[in-house]
């Protein structure tokens, strides 16, 4: 399981033209999941990223975790995570788990996040979606469960 997470101000999510999430100030978690991933890398991920250090507090630049601000987190669905650059142009995505896998997968994902307490708001699965991102840094990280 992928997470690509970004530190934000604010961010939404829009399919057709309708809000289908928001967030104020916290992270957004783009999610990937892979053909062999398990409920393990879900409960990893998870933990992992509720705790993570990366809001600044004082004069310490990663301090506080988005538990410890009450921050918000807006989780979306992106099986391109998963893309394969190695041959050619065109990206495989032979790695990313079938979409009815994967979609059970993430449903469980956000299920642990939402358990945290903590204000969670999601995209649509398999859907186009417009994501507005107000990154606060910029911020970025990447996590990967077996890595």
């Amino acid at each position: 399981m992928k997470a690509l997470i970004q530190r934000v101000n604010k961010a939404s999510v829009n399919v057709e033209n309708k809000l289908v999430g928001q967030i104020g100030r916290g992270i957004v978690v783009f999610l990937g999941v892979e053909r062999d991933d398990s409920e393990k890398d879900a409960h990893y991920l998870a933990d992992k990223i509720k705790g993570l250090r990366i809001f600044p507090r004082g004069q310490s630049e990663f301090d506080v975790s988005v538990s410890e601000i009450n921050g918000e987190i807006l989780i979306i669905s992106q099986f391109t995570l998963l893309a394969n650059l190695r041959k050619g142009r065109r990206p495989s995505f032979a790695d990313a788990a079938p979409p009815d896998k994967a979609q059970l997968m993430y449903d469980f994902f956000v299920t642990l996040i939402r358990a945290t307490g903590l204000k969670t708001e999601t995209g649509v699965f398999q859907e186009h979606m417009l994501v507005h991102i107000d990154n606060n840094g910029p911020f970025t990280l990447w996590m990967d469960s077996r890595k």
